[in-house]
C-alpha cells in the first residue's frame, strides 16, 4: 500500500487480544483474515480481571451488553496477611470505581471472554477465520507479507498474502522470531489455578469482593465468576524449574504443603480443589521494535506481563485498540512504526509495576511491614488514587 486505507490483514492467534484485534480493526474498515492453529476452543483457562482501561475498549466495540452478562462487577478487594488473615488494606470497585474511571471493572472466566468475542467475530462480514492452520512461515516484501499456512497435522499447505501480519499467538510467539530473538526466562514461580463450587467456600470467604492474600514468597487471590457460581482462586508460589508445558495438572497435596502456615479459612479454601491446573511463570522483555516494516505484534507476543498486576489480557486489549487507530493515518510502515512508538512507555510501566508488585506481594517481614503500614496510611481512597494512571488510560 502506499496510501492511507483500508488494509488486507492476518492476525495470527485468536485468543483474548487476536480476537479483539479483529473486531477492532474490522470497525476501522479494514479485512481481517484471524488464523488459528488449533481446531477448536475449549474451556481450559481460569478467570481474569477486565479493569476500566480494559473494558472501556471492548464496551466502545459493542460488546458492553456481553459482557454485563458474562462477567462480575466485584465491590471491592480485601486485602488480608496470609498467615494469620487480619485485613492490610481495601480497594473500593463496583460503582466507586466505575464513577472514578468511567468504565466498569469485570471479572470473567478467559472461556467465557472469548465466547463472547468469538460469537462477535462471527457476526462481522469482514473477518474470516481460518481454524486448524499453523504458521510455519513468513516472507515480507516491499508490498505485503506472504504466510505459509499448514494445516493440521501437516495435511495441507497454503500461502496467504496480506498487507500486514500482526502477531497475537502468545507468550512463544512464532511471529516475534521475525523481530527480535530475545529468549523466554523461568521466572522460577508457578501459578496454581481452581474452580471452586460456590456452596464449598468457607463461609468466611462467600462475600462478592475479590480476596488477596499476601505472604513471603507467595500469595493468593479469588473472586467470583459465572454469575457467582464459582470462586476463582489463583496461588502463586515458588517453583525451582519452569516448564514449557501450559496447564499442567497439580497434585492438591503439593500445593497444600506450600502452605503450612495459612490462615484457617484461607487453608479451607486451598483444601477444596481435588484438581488444579499449574502455569510456570515466564518472563522476556519487550520486543524491540513492537512493530517493523509490515510486522506488528501485540499481547503476550511482544510484551509478557507477570501476574502480579492483572494486565495482561488489558494491555492485548490497549494494543488492539491503538493499533486500529495508528493504521487509520499513515501507510503500513508508518503506522505501524507510529504503533510500536505509542505502545513503548505504556508497555514499560506496567511491566515495571507489574515486577515491583511481585516484590511487594511476597515481601519478608521487614519490607512486608513497610507495604503494610504504606496500605493503611493511603486507606481505600489513596490505594484508587494510586493506579489512576493504569485504570484511567484511553485509546
Amino acid at each position: 500500500m502506499s496510501s492511507v486505507g483500508p488494509s488486507r490483514i492476518a492476525i495470527v492467534g485468536a485468543g483474548i487480544g487476536g480476537l479483539t484485534a479483529a473486531l477492532a480493526l474490522d470497525a476501522a474498515g479494514h479485512e481481517v483474515t484471524l488464523v488459528e492453529r488449533r481446531t477448536g476452543f475449549s474451556e481450559v483457562g481460569a478467570g481474569l480481571q477486565l479493569s476500566p482501561n480494559a473494558s472501556r475498549v471492548l464496551i466502545g466495540l459493542g460488546l458492553g451488553a456481553a459482557l454485563r452478562r458474562a462477567a462480575s462487577e466485584p465491590p471491592g478487594v480485601v486485602v488480608r496477611a496470609l498467615a494469620d488473615g487480619r485485613q492490610l488494606g481495601a480497594i473500593p470497585l463496583g460503582p466507586a470505581h466505575r464513577e472514578s474511571f468511567g468504565a466498569p471493572y469485570y471479572v470473567i472466566h478467559r472461556a467465557d471472554l472469548q465466547t463472547l468475542l468469538l460469537d462477535a467475530v462471527r457476526g462481522r462480514a469482514g473477518i474470516r477465520l481460518l481454524m486448524g492452520r499453523d504458521v510455519t512461515g513468513l516472507v515480507e516484501t516491499r508490498d505485503g507479507v506472504s504466510l505459509t499456512l499448514e494445516s493440521h497435522q501437516g495435511a495441507r499447505s497454503e500461502t496467504y498474502v496480506a498487507d500486514l501480519a500482526v502477531g497475537a499467538d502468545g507468550v512463544r510467539s512464532r511471529l516475534r522470531g521475525h523481530l527480535d530473538a530475545v529468549p523466554l526466562r523461568p521466572w522460577r514461580a508457578a501459578a496454581w489455578r481452581a474452580l471452586v463450587p460456590r456452596e464449598a467456600v468457607p463461609p468466611e470467604l462467600a462475600a462478592d469482593a475479590t480476596g488477596l492474600w499476601l505472604g513471603r514468597d507467595r500469595h493468593v487471590v479469588h473472586y467470583p465468576i459465572r454469575g457467582g457460581s464459582h470462586l476463582n482462586v489463583v496461588a502463586v508460589v515458588p517453583e525451582r524449574a519452569g516448564t514449557d508445558d501450559w496447564g499442567q495438572l497439580g497434585e492438591p497435596a503439593v500445593l497444600r504443603a506450600r502452605f503450612p502456615d495459612a490462615a484457617p479459612a484461607l487453608a479451607a479454601l486451598l483444601g477444596v480443589p481435588d484438581s488444579w491446573l499449574v502455569w510456570s511463570l515466564v518472563d522476556r522483555t519487550p520486543a524491540k521494535p513492537l512493530a517493523r516494516g509490515r510486522v506488528a505484534l501485540l499481547g503476550d507476543a511482544g510484551h509478557p506481563i507477570l501476574p502480579f498486576l492483572a494486565q495482561g489480557a488489558a494491555l492485548a486489549i490497549e494494543d488492539a485498540a491503538i493499533l486500529a487507530a495508528c493504521l487509520g493515518t499513515a501507510p503500513v510502515p508508518e503506522a505501524l512504526a507510529a504503533y510500536a512508538k505509542a505502545r513503548r512507555a505504556r508497555v514499560r510501566k506496567v511491566r515495571a509495576a507489574a515486577r515491583a508488585n511481585g516484590r511487594s506481594y511476597h515481601a519478608g517481614p521487614l519490607v512486608g511491614r513497610v507495604r503494610n503500614m504504606v496500605m493503611r496510611r493511603l486507606g481505600p481512597a489513596g490505594m484508587t488514587r494510586r493506579y489512576r494512571w493504569l485504570y484511567g488510560w484511553t485509546p
